[in-house]
């Protein structure tokens, strides 16, 4: 079969037809500090997932941190104790870490390589866990139907990364519509990008407005007026200091209306560009032969930012590399591997074994799946991985 020169994990989605919209629109003079695009932007997004809000930041990584902060804060935790995911990405559970949670590692299910739900059950039992946080790996959805059951048997607050599943859906929902808060990434790679930015999604207007006032220093001018001349009343601030008056211990982590600007592009390509990575997802999917990869249940539809595979062996893995970087196919290893290998995590808290995690970190790798890749693409890279023997 003909290949072409190079196979890219990543290509751009903010093409020249976008760069061209943005150079018309600098033209104008516009506001290019958070204001009225980052608003719009932030409904469509809401709209999209199928939230009522959605805060729009500066990465997926400060996308967690608010989540995470933003929970402490609330009041509705019973305890500190968070249940976090051992495949995912390190800024998913860092801000648990750096804001005194004692988190504690589950293990990766066999099938999603999200949490393993026999495992969670059983922290959940010892535990007492008032947060959940789950990863949504690499856009192929866990199974929620299992994961809302123990929800509803334990009552803790679900924190859903969905950095990587833009576009992803379980039983027609979207991803990130099924936690108590929602984080995502618009990097470089990923589904749909802002260059840099990331976004938070819930259907509480009390986490709603605390993460609107913890993005920007704390204050409240962000809030809808009712909201913030609440505030004032209740704290007793005079409208002369009402601008920058500061209610919780913020930080500053907005975007901007530059990148909001193409943002609202790219959600005019979002179904197309999620049809087309739930296809050629599927494809992978029929034609891989020799490795282990993602299953999923008929109710959920995968939308992936790479075709995620476990080798049989690190050989193994070793050999299908070398085939790839010999066939112009770009590969790296699968995430972060075992987050609880990493020095992050265990020099605080020890080295985290368990069987499918330790799998992943030892044999996983990644295959592109981006809007270049024909059919043909997707049949050559199989036969490369299927060329290789355990």
């Amino acid at each position: 079969m003909q290949r072409r020169n190079t196979y890219n994990l990543a290509e751009r989605i903010i093409d020249n037809r976008d760069l061209a919209a943005l150079s018309s629109w600098f033209k104008k003079s516009p506001r290019l500090t958070q204001g009225e695009l980052t608003k719009k932007l932030e409904q469509e997004w809401a709209r999209w997932i199928g939230t009522k809000y959605a805060v729009f930041c500066n990465s997926g990584s400060s996308a967690n941190l608010l989540a995470a902060y933003a929970l402490l804060t609330s009041g509705a935790m019973r305890n500190k104790k968070v249940i976090v995911p051992s495949v995912g990405w390190a800024t998913t559970i860092a801000p648990f870490i750096q804001f005194g949670f004692e988190p504690i590692m589950c293990g990766a299910d066999a099938g999603t390589f999200a949490l393993d739900a026999g495992h969670l059950e059983k922290l959940l039992k010892e535990h007492d866990a008032a947060t959940v946080v789950l990863v949504q790996v690499l856009g192929v959805p866990a199974n929620m139907d299992t994961l809302l059951r123990l929800k509803k048997t334990y009552n803790f607050l679900l924190v859903e990364d969905a950095c990587a599943a833009l576009g992803a859906e379980y039983k027609n929902k979207k991803v990130g519509a099924f936690g108590d808060l929602s984080a995502f990434s618009f990097y470089f790679g990923h589904q749909l990008s802002t260059i840099e930015g990331g976004m938070v999604n819930t259907n509480s207007k009390e986490l709603y407005e605390k993460l609107l006032m913890l993005r920007s220093h704390g204050w409240g001018k962000d809030l809808e007026k009712q909201s913030r001349s609440r505030l004032m009343k209740t704290h007793a601030i005079d409208e002369w200091h009402e601008p920058f008056t500061f209610f919780v211990p913020g930080f500053n982590v907005r975007s901007t209306d530059l990148n909001a600007f193409l943002g609202l592009r790219q959600m005019k390509k979002a179904d197309k560009v999620s049809a087309i990575r739930q296809k050629n997802h599927k494809v992978y999917a029929e034609n891989m032969k020799n490795v282990e990869f993602q299953k999923w249940d008929a109710k959920a539809a995968p939308c992936s930012i790479s075709f995620g595979a476990l080798a049989s062996s690190q050989e193994h893995r070793r050999r299908i590399v070398k085939a790839l970087d010999a066939n112009g196919i770009e590969t790296r290893l699968f995430s972060a591997g075992n987050l609880g290998l990493h020095p992050f995590w265990y020099n605080l808290y020890g080295k985290f074994n368990h069987s499918v995690s330790d799998k992943v970190h030892s044999c996983g790798f990644f295959l592109p799946n981006n809007e270049s890749l024909s059919k043909k693409d997707i049949l050559f890279i199989c036969g490369v991985v299927n060329s290789v023997k355990p």
